[in-house]
């Protein structure tokens, strides 16, 4: 199975953000703390690199904080910064608006001088599902962005205001044209960046059991015992169709929805 999907919403979305980026202070990155790495998306990684980035590697949550944190130097440079971020956590805007205010700290500055305030525009990016229209109806404390817990709703940019000094446009969850490395390919399927019709659950199911026993063998044990593959985890679990045949498929998909609702674990796979 080789995963790639790029509809042409998404292709429409990088050329409109690279024509906003031109009235954007600072670029507000969202990263998925289950694959930071492979969150990055080098199309809109480019578009960025000349503007100060925070990086917001959010469902903290759901990840190995321990693993977290021998990536973070990843994360920070000259005009660049990181936050851990729980998205669905309301009252923590605070802590995103700061750290937009000292990566814009030099217009701020030069708007001061003459006696104005600034206004800090901001560009939230990343890839499908990864939080960002989430992290958006938290900053703004209302339900402005649509959300929803699957690849491909945000379709459209938009402008908002965040309080009386901030603004951000909020952009589609994009991913790249042509995803030459399967093995970030089905990371990104396995969070739900990825829209699920397009996959072979059984195949991806089977590729990150095999991950996950590699990485984080106890708790892999703890949920399924001593099945070995998705065929033992439907038999354990009595899933059979018409006629006593085992039901992989079922046992397939849940295994994809145990690692996406965080039952397996805390996990990171970067």
């Amino acid at each position: 199975m080789k995963i790639n999907w790029f509809p042409g919403h998404m292709n429409k979305a990088l050329k409109d953000i690279s024509e906003q980026l031109k009235k954007v202070d600072v670029v507000t990155y969202i990263l998925d703390a289950r694959i930071p790495l492979s969150s990055l998306n080098p199309s809109l990684s480019q578009l960025a690199e000349n503007k100060p980035i925070l990086y917001v590697i959010n469902k903290i949550d759901m990840a190995d904080e321990k693993r977290i944190k021998e990536l973070l130097p990843n994360f920070k440079g000259e005009n660049i910064d990181y936050i851990l971020f729980n998205s669905t956590m309301s009252g923590k805007s605070e802590l995103i608006t700061s750290k937009l205010k000292k990566l814009s700290s030099k217009k701020i500055e030069k708007y001061k001088a003459k006696g104005v305030k600034a206004t800090i525009r901001t560009m939230i990016i990343g890839i499908p599902n990864c939080g960002k229209s989430t992290l958006v109806n938290n900053l703004s404390k209302k339900a402005k962005a649509i959300t929803g817990n699957k690849a491909g709703v945000t379709k459209h940019g938009l402008w908002l205001p965040i309080g009386d000094c901030i603004e951000v446009y909020d952009t589609p969850g994009t991913l790249y044209p042509n995803i030459s490395d399967q093995e970030t390919a089905k990371k990104l399927a396995y969070v739900g960046s990825v829209r699920d019709e397009i996959l072979d659950f059984v195949e991806l199911s089977t590729e990150l059991l095999i991950l996950l026993k590699e990485k984080y063998p106890a708790l892999v044990e703890k949920r399924y015992g001593a099945c070995k593959n998705i065929e033992e985890i439907a038999l354990a679990r009595k899933y059979v169709v018409g006629g006593g045949e085992v039901d992989v498929e079922r046992a397939a998909r849940v295994v994809i929805d145990d690692f996406r609702k965080g039952r397996i674990g805390k996990l990171t796979l970067d």
